[in-house]
């Protein structure tokens, strides 16, 4: 298992979506800025917080030209009635392979009487479809937030557009 650094580009993965079709990452998101949310399952609290907080940032996620994707390895019923149960507006992918998502993304995975999932992984790609930012969570808690990619992206953006680019610590001896 290997996480995936920054800079690496997202390797090619396509999972079956929710409402029929199938997302192909990265090829279907490049040219956008793109959050992938690997979420435990519909019976994690924490994930479905996760899920509605990133659902509730949807327009201001739209306007900022970032675009989200959510997968786990829910089956297709279970994905369907956590999407209309909470009224998830971005693309819910399901029955991902958690020992894939292990060998290609890093992923920690998870055990139960249901059977093998993926801990909370999350992605943030930049229009390139390189890996801007990756949060790898061992357990419930610890992920990405629909804030803080916000915040991210408004940051890179300036950052990118203002003259004369300094890194972090010549900013910082200039403060």
């Amino acid at each position: 298992m290997t996480n995936l650094p920054n800079g690496t580009t997202f390797p090619t993965l396509e999972f079956a979506v929710v409402g029929g079709g199938t997302v192909q990452l990265p090829r279907d998101v490049i040219g956008d800025w793109v959050a992938i949310l690997i979420y435990r399952g519909s019976w994690c609290p924490f994930c479905i917080a996760q899920l509605t907080s990133f659902n509730r940032a949807a327009d201001k996620l739209k306007t900022a030209g970032i675009r989200v994707v959510a997968l786990s390895a829910d089956d297709e019923k279970t994905a369907t009635r956590t999407v209309d149960e909470h009224g998830i507006s971005f693309p819910v992918a399901h029955s991902a392979d958690p020992s894939r998502l292990e060998q290609v993304l890093g992923s920690y995975i998870g055990d139960d009487e249901d059977g093998r999932y993926a801990q909370s992984t999350g992605f943030l790609l930049r229009p390139d479809g390189t890996v801007a930012v990756a949060v790898y969570s061992s357990e419930a808690i610890g992920r990405l937030t629909a804030s803080d990619v916000l915040g991210y992206v408004a940051h890179v953006r300036e950052e990118e557009g203002s003259e004369g680019h300094t890194g972090p610590s010549e900013q910082a001896e200039a403060s």
